[in-house]
Order: C-alpha cells, then structure tokens, then sequence
C-alpha cells in the first residue's frame, strides 16, 4: 500500500502551513486501523493539504495515494476519502478573474493550473468510484454517486449506472445521494438535461418510497425550475405526512467514537446531535433544494414553512424554522402566520425546537411582534412570585451563573442563553414588556451586549433602567478595557435618555486610557449630546475636545455642545474645520452629518458643504447632500446627488430615503424611485451565503421610510 510514497520529494513540495513534509504521515494516517487516528490524519488533510479548498503542489502529488486507498477495500473510513477527492477535483473554475488578478509572487498565490490538474488527474482515475456503488460498507455507497457526477469523464455511462443502482440500493440514504448524482449530471450537462428531468418526473409519481419521491421532486425542480407545477405545495406537503407517518421510529445511536480535538470531529458531532431522536433527518437537506428552485416564489416557499410548522413531528417544525431564517432574510413577504407559529415553539419540550425559534427570532427586530405574547410568555416561567431562582437579580438567592429566569429542562429555558435570546427578541420588537425583565437582567453580574443595544426602541418606558445602567457604567474600571465594557452601557444610557449619569458618563469620558480613547470620548460625547440641556456640566469638556485631534471626537463635541447650549458660536467653526481640501471622507462625513443635526441654524455652512457634493467618495456625496438639504433646503442641488447614490449603492438606499422623507414634495422627482423600491420582492441588502444580524431591520426600516417619503410626496401633490 502506498507504493513510491517515499520516492517524492515531499519537503519541496508546500502546502497551507509550509513545507510537505508531514503528507506522508497523513496519507497513513488514513489507512490506520485507529478510528482516531484516521480523523486526525483527514483532520490534517482538509487543514493543510487542501486548506479552505485551495490545491497545492502537494494536493496534486496526494492524489495518486488517495485514489490507491478509495481502491483496498480494507483500508477503513474509505468514505470520507471519497469525499476528499471530490472536494479536492470537484472545484469549477467558470470565471478565472479573480485568480488571474493575484500576484504570483504571492506566498499564497496558487496557480489556477492547479485545480485544473487536479479535476484532470482524478478523472483519469475515476474508473475506481465505479465499483464503489456497491461496496459493502454504506458510507462508501453513500459517497461515490457525488463523486462519480462530478469527476468521472463519462457522464451517460455514469447515468445509465446510477439509475439501475437505484433499482437494487436499499439503504434510504444512498438512494437519496443516487438521486442527487442525477439532478447534479443534470445541471452539469446540458445534453443529458431534458432526458434527465423526464426521468425524474417520472420517478416522483412512480416510487413507492414517499422520500425517494420528494428527492426526486426537489431534483427536478433544480434542473428546471421554470417548470416546477402549480400544485408544488400540496404535493410536498401530501409526502412529508407520508414520511412522517411511515417512517421507522428515530434511529438508535451508533458506536461511540472517541473523542479527538479536531475540527472533523467537531463536525461529525454536531450532525450526529442535530440527528438525534429524528427519523427522517434527511428531509431537510431535501427541503432545502426545493427552497433554492422556488427561490423567489415566496408565497408557495411560505405555505411550504407554514405546513411544516403545522406538523407534528418536532424535526420537521425545526427544519421548517432554519429554512425560513434563509427565506426571510432574502426575501420580502407577509411573515405574519410565520413569526406566530415560531413563537409557539418556544413552549416545546425539545430543547433544539426552542433554540431553533429564539435565534430565528432575535434577528427579526419588529416582524418579530407576532411572537411578542409568546416571548412574553415564556420568559415569565419561573419569574413569578416564589419562583427565587433568578441568579443574582431581584429576589434572586441563588448563585450567580445559575438558571436565568428559572426556566428547567421540563418546562422552560435552560440557562440564561435561552432566556437572554428572548428577552433580546422581545425588546428588539419594540414589546414594552421586555423593560421589567431588561431590570433583571441588568441585576446580575454579567450582560449579554446585545440587550442593551436593543434599548432604543423601548420608549419612555424604558426610562425605569436609569439607575441600574447609571450603577453598572460607575462600576466600569478605566482599564484597557474601558471601551467594549462602556460602550453598550453609554449607548443604552443615550437610548433611555438617563441624563441623571452626566458625573458617571463624564468619569468616562475623562478617564478613558490611551487604548482606544478616540473611540470612548466619541461614544460619551454621543451620549451627552442625547441628554440635550440636562448636560450642563459637561459642557466645559465638550468645548475642550472640539480642537481634539479625531474628526470623530471633535465632531462628536460639538454635537454634543449644540445639544446642551443652543449656541453655534464654536460649534460652526469647529464642524467647518474639517470641511477642506484634503480632509479624509470618514472625517468629511463626521462633520457633514454633524451640521445635518444641527439643520437649518447651521445655514450658513451651506458653502462649506458644496465641494463634497462632487466628491470620488460616495458616502461623502451623500453626506454633504443630506447636510445641504437639511441646513439650507436646497433640493435642487441635494436631489441630484441623493437619487445617483441610490442607483450606485444599495448600501446607501435608507440614509437617502430619510432624506427624501424630511423633503417631502422637494422630493417628488424620486417618486418612480421610491414606488419600484416598494415593489421589489427581494430585499436591497440581500447577499447570498452571509448575513448580518441587522440586515432584516435594516430592509424594514427602508421600506418603512420610503412608505412615509411616498406620502409625502403625493399629499404635496394636491
């Protein structure tokens, strides 16, 4: 086994962490008779020899070993090896650009050549994934349909072998993968495309297996979504009851493996956990290729979601909540029913149902008022009177650390993740009902961050938090620290107008150390500038740092001195300081958008302002424009500039659309603007694959403030 390893000349050759000359231990490694030590070996592999899948020279000079290790059917774990070399020359290169604009004088330029060769050198050996669709050992069986419709050269041969395997493969799962294989020839190959979608058409109606119907299905709706049926939702729904009902109870547990600090084998555990105690947990990979074909067909996607939620098998309600969190996020639509029926998992006795539901919900900000009650509910279990297990809070006699609200593993949550993703969606749904709790929480020794961002959007309400947030700032040592520890709670002060914290909010500002005191002095002086007039005693400081160094500190001062004072005196001069040529555009934008606070007081600036509106920089355009309009009401000069930002960055789209609210009919020039942004289904931040947990809040507050510039506009209309 292994024959030649020795003859290459490893230790020239390179990968992710340097020379290669540890491969050959790996590639043994492989082929070792400990479970352990094979996970470490494909562990070291995936780390180094085809870090983040990049192929090196060494990546290539492996394939010949790992093709001779898939073919002894005694080396154990040949599986995942397949799955290796399909990831290894599975890699599609159908725009070079990128790789062509590196440097290959770059240590880490890899040459594009490399995955070429790759995907060449294992398909020329691709004959050996052939007799794998029969292999004894399943997890093999399960592998090499995969890899035989992504690198063998012969894709009819491969075709034809797939479908008669299907017709003798027992095992659920390997039947899943064939069927997978032939959607993904399908897509790969246009000649065999049509062919290939009858087939799968045919195979929906005709299988008895109801999940090998539903794969079949969901294939075929990938290789042609312009053709998926009307009666999509029906049909799904009608074969995930056949699934539920027919399908054997959850499947026991397998040997345990030992345990070994890999990245794999931390993989392989939180799949084997998110399998648990289900018996169909393949469905969801199923549901999420439907979900994909549907793609902007939001109102079957949602009827699908709303019937899984319905269900009663706890797996397919969680599966239902991950695959809205996708929906939701790309895509506009009427969430309502939705957001309900998530909220009614929160009181599920399945630990994994519940935390599905809480994180869906932290991230839906004010579409998540459906579920407001059930929140509501749900963080009062164990809260009540002579509930006493609230660590460290009011009437709290346990130890620090403990259970949260005194939720148990019967009846509520456990710990205070649960209880502190509630509270958090609760609060961020604007419930006023979350400020009591928020009082709790702010009792114990540690805060989730979060919670008190999520103060703004409260109300007067939240005014009762005060105090406790005014204590927690004066606990904060003015360590190298200060700023993450101090922020939160500087901006939570901001938000429940707490001016009673001036002295605390001004030890802050006067103590903060030389680590990232630009960002502390900003962070104090915003708040300041919040309590308005009621931050009379500071103002000697304020007016000390508007010749501060940081365009953020200066700028932030003089907001701050205009809120306590009134008087424009310094606070023009200071701003106007940083409105000249050659000035950066973050500090440009800083005082821009100062002057625009200011508004109409600060007209004469309106000169200073007007070089930006030409600017390279986009922000800087858009900032000077806001400001101008704001200071001077020029619209003529702002509008221009405002509707150019829109077309060029989505990014920038709420910050225009304020704007174009406060002109009202100023602004009627933007209305085809505004009305097509309303009309569109997907939203203006969407990205496939990342997100951010404000992007949906963001999107809402876009269209709520484009609903209002619309308003306005046709009310100036008549």
């Amino acid at each position: 086994m292994l024959t030649g390893i020795e003859e290459v000349d490893w230790a020239s050759l390179g990968h992710a962490y340097g020379p290669a000359d540890d491969v050959p231990e790996l590639l043994r490694g492989l082929a070792s008779a400990d479970p352990a030590e094979r996970e470490t070996a494909l562990d070291g592999m995936y780390g180094a020899v085809h870090h983040q899948g990049d192929v090196y020279d060494s990546t290539l000079a492996c394939i010949p070993f790992l093709l001779e290790l898939v073919a002894d059917p005694a080396v154990q774990d040949r599986g995942c090896i397949v799955e290796l070399l399909t990831s290894i020359g599975g890699i599609e290169l159908d725009d070079d650009e990128e790789l062509d604009e590196l440097d290959p004088d770059d240590e880490e330029f890899i040459p594009a050549a490399n995955y070429a060769m790759a995907a060449a050198a294992i398909a020329a050996g691709a004959d050996v994934f052939l007799g794998l669709v029969s292999d004894p050992d399943p997890e093999v069986r399960l592998a090499a349909p995969c890899a035989l419709a992504s690198l063998h050269p012969e894709p009819a041969r491969v075709l034809t072998l797939l479908r008669e395997r299907l017709t003798v493969e027992r095992d659920t799962e390997v039947r899943l993968a064939l069927v997978a294989a032939v959607g993904r020839i399908a897509l790969r190959h246009a000649a065999l495309r049509a062919e290939t979608v009858d087939w799968l058409g045919w195979l929906a109606r005709a299988a008895q297996d109801p999940g090998l119907r539903l794969a079949a299905l969901a294939q075929r709706a990938r290789c042609a979504p312009g053709d998926i049926p009307d009666d999509i939702v029906p049909w799904v729904t009608g074969l995930l009851e056949e699934i539920r009902t027919s399908a054997p109870g959850p499947t026991a547990p397998g040997a345990e493996r030992a345990a070994t600090p890999t990245l794999i084998g931390q993989v392989r555990e939180l799949l084997e956990e998110h399998a648990a105690g289900r018996p169909a947990p393949w469905t969801e990979e199923l549901l999420r290729t439907l979900h994909a074909a549907l793609d902007d067909r939001v109102d079957d996607r949602i009827a699908l979601i709303l019937a899984q939620l319905r269900s009663p098998d706890w797996g397919q309600r969680s599966d239902a909540i991950w695959l809205c969190g996708g929906l939701i996020r790309i895509w506009r639509g009427r969430y309502e029913e939705v957001v309900r029926l998530v909220g009614a998992q929160l009181n599920d006795p399945e630990p994994r149902l519940r935390e599905a539901a809480t994180s869906f919900l932290e991230r839906l900000f004010e579409l998540g008022a459906p579920a407001a009650d059930a929140l509501a509910a749900r963080l009062a279990v164990g809260s009540g009177p002579g509930a006493g297990a609230v660590p460290g809070g009011v009437g709290g006699g346990g130890p620090r650390g403990g259970s949260g609200l005194g939720g148990s593993p019967q009846n509520g949550f456990v710990g205070r993740s649960g209880r502190d993703g509630a509270l958090l969606a609760l609060a961020r749904a604007g419930d006023t009902r979350a400020v009591p709790l928020l009082a709790r929480a702010l009792e114990e020794r540690e805060v989730r961050r979060e919670l008190l961002y999520a103060m703004d959007g409260l109300g007067p309400s939240a005014a009762m938090l005060a105090p406790l947030l005014r204590r927690r700032l004066a606990e904060v040592e003015l360590d190298e620290r200060l700023y993450d520890r101090a922020a939160p709670l500087l901006y939570a002060l901001a938000a429940v107008r707490g001016s009673q914290a001036v002295p605390e909010v001004l030890r802050v500002l006067r103590g903060a150390p030389a680590n990232r005191r630009d960002w502390v002095r900003e962070s104090a002086l915003r708040t300041l500038a919040a309590f308005g007039p009621a931050a009379q005693e500071a103002v000697p400081d304020m007016r000390g740092l508007l010749a501060a160094e940081s365009a953020t500190v200066a700028t932030a001062a003089a907001r701050a001195l205009w809120a306590a004072e009134g008087d424009l005196g310094e606070v023009l001069t200071a701003l106007e300081r940083w409105l000249r040529p050659g000035a950066s555009g973050a500090d440009w934008c800083s005082a821009a958008q100062a002057l625009g606070e200011i508004g109409p007081a600060a007209a004469s600036a309106a000169p200073a302002l007007g070089p930006g509106l030409a600017s390279r920089d986009l922000w800087v355009r858009v900032r000077s424009a806001a400001a101008l309009w704001r200071v001077s009401g020029d619209a003529a000069a702002a509008l221009p500039v405002l509707l150019a930002a829109w077309e060029e960055n989505r990014h920038a789209r709420v910050d225009v659309a304020e704007c174009l609210a406060e002109m009202g009919p100023a602004a009627s020039g933007a209305q085809l603007v505004i009305l097509t942004e309303l009309t569109r289904r997907r939203r203006h931040n969407a990205r496939e694959g990342a997100s951010g947990s404000h992007d949906i809040h963001l999107d809402e507050k876009l269209l709520t403030v484009c609903r209002a510039a619309l308003a306005r506009m046709e009310r100036g209309a008549f």
